[in-house]
């Protein structure tokens, strides 16, 4: 919301919101010159405006309620985004379970750094930029398409990554990754006859997506873009790209994880199918750190070093705590926040699996979202049947990410590394630990 707040300002629009709380992106949309209000009331929406709002906010929202008595246009985000992407420019999108919000700001990053001008929407920070979302002249436009809620289907880009596709987003994908191919080939079904829809060979949901034409990426023999010679370094990653079997360029990056790799594959495959020149963008591959929340170092004190995470599928989890694995000598702690009840319902014993690597389990209270709680389903019992699995240290710690910070903080020793993890409140645990380091209180050595 935050990014088409901007993109709007950019263009000159007047625009004015809402928010639950002030964070930095209500910070940045102020410097901006947006209007916005800290917390929902009737008395915020004018009289003639027209309404954007996300699937997070109910038709029970008081500015909402006011907006059907003054007959207001309301729209969701994904009309607003779509109405964006249909204004002239080459349409790059990349979706998928995983990864869309790392390549499409990766693929942002390199055309922005090579001086290419482009347009972009994305779902996170990009940290070299300082930004999610800019409009400028020149000829493409990346957005993040997000497939949770169904929205997809309204956009028609020219060039489309899918990354992966995985049983997600359960509360509305009734018959699960069924529902989820059937929303896909709705959407692919859309694009132009030239357009080109990029899909994970690896991976058996993705590479079964179907019609126009479609092009495959992937690790193994097979794929028409395929990354070999993969030697992951301590600072970096180097691999080969071939294209229909003949070498097409060599690329580094400084991005953790074989899932990065996948990643900045799925991107140079989309640029090169978009006629970017590579020996342009190429070089920038290696300066990109990552999207803000993607395995993000937040700080550091005696010996102990926080990140924070945005994995809060099972899946994710994994691929972050894999690349974890590179901390030689290091005691890992991953905090998890579970994200939504209906998600850690349907994805229970998928969870239970996703914690290797690390020393320590502690999970804090589910982040609800927009969601009612559901019965039998708590962190507590979660972290039960955990502790049933594996045989290290699990523990349960209620409370805000204050609280959480209080009680874990005594705990932590010189060489331990603390990995938040979830899409909620969990990015606030690494700022509370720094507040306690900085009162003067001392770690166990």
């Amino acid at each position: 919301m935050s990014g088409l707040a901007k993109y709007l300002i950019e263009n000159g629009c007047e625009v004015a919101g809402s928010d639950v709380c002030d964070s930095k992106y209500v910070q940045k949309l102020k410097k901006m010159g947006a209007l916005v209000h800290i917390g929902h009331d009737a008395k915020n929406v004018p009289e003639n405006c027209v309404v954007v709002a996300s699937s997070a906010i109910r038709e029970t929202n008081p500015e909402m309620v006011r907006a059907r008595e003054l007959g207001l246009p309301v729209y969701h985000r994904s009309d607003l985004l779509a109405e964006i992407s249909r204004q002239g420019k080459f349409f790059m999108g990349y979706s998928g379970t995983h990864g869309k919000t790392t390549t499409s700001g990766l693929s942002s990053y390199v055309l922005e750094k090579a001086g290419l001008k482009p347009s972009y929407v994305v779902g996170g920070i990009i940290p070299e930029l300082d930004t999610n979302a800019h409009c400028q002249d020149g000829k493409y436009f990346l957005a993040e398409l997000d497939e949770s809620d169904g929205t997809i289907v309204k956009y028609v880009p020219n060039i489309c990554v899918v990354n992966n596709l995985e049983a997600d987003h359960l509360d509305f994908y009734k018959n699960g990754l069924a529902s989820i191919l059937d929303t896909f080939e709705k959407f692919i079904s859309k694009m132009p006859d030239d357009g080109v829809v990029l899909v994970n060979n690896d991976c058996e949901a993705s590479k079964s997506l179907h019609g126009h034409k479609t092009m495959t990426f992937g690790l193994s023999d097979g794929a028409d873009y395929v990354a070999k010679n993969v030697v992951y370094n301590e600072d970096s990653t180097v691999f080969d790209i071939y294209f229909k079997g003949q070498f097409l360029t060599d690329l580094e990056i400084i991005l953790k994880g074989k899932h990065n790799v996948y990643n900045a594959l799925s991107v140079l495959a989309s640029l090169h199918q978009a006629g970017v020149d590579l020996e342009l963008v190429k070089p920038h591959f290696a300066t990109f750190s990552g999207m803000g929340r993607r395995f993000q170092k937040v700080g550091e004190f005696d010996g102990i070093s926080l990140y924070d995470d945005y994995a809060h599928h099972p899946t994710e989890i994994k691929a972050t705590l894999s690349a974890a694995a590179n901390f030689k000598n290091k005691h890992v702690i991953a905090v998890f926040q579970p994200h939504r009840y209906s998600r850690l319902k349907n994805l229970w014993n998928e969870f239970l699996n996703a914690f290797d690597n690390v020393d320590r389990v502690v999970v804090t209270d589910v982040y609800a979202a927009s969601e009612d709680k559901i019965e039998g389903i708590s962190s507590d019992k979660f972290v039960k049947d955990l502790s049933e699995k594996l045989s290290i240290p699990c523990e349960y710690i209620a409370g805000d990410m204050k609280e959480v910070a209080k009680k874990l903080f005594p705990t932590l020793k010189n060489n331990d590394v603390v990995i938040g993890l979830g899409a909620g409140t969990i990015n606030e645990l690494g700022k509370e630990l720094l507040k306690l380091s900085e009162e003067g209180i001392k770690v166990v050595y």
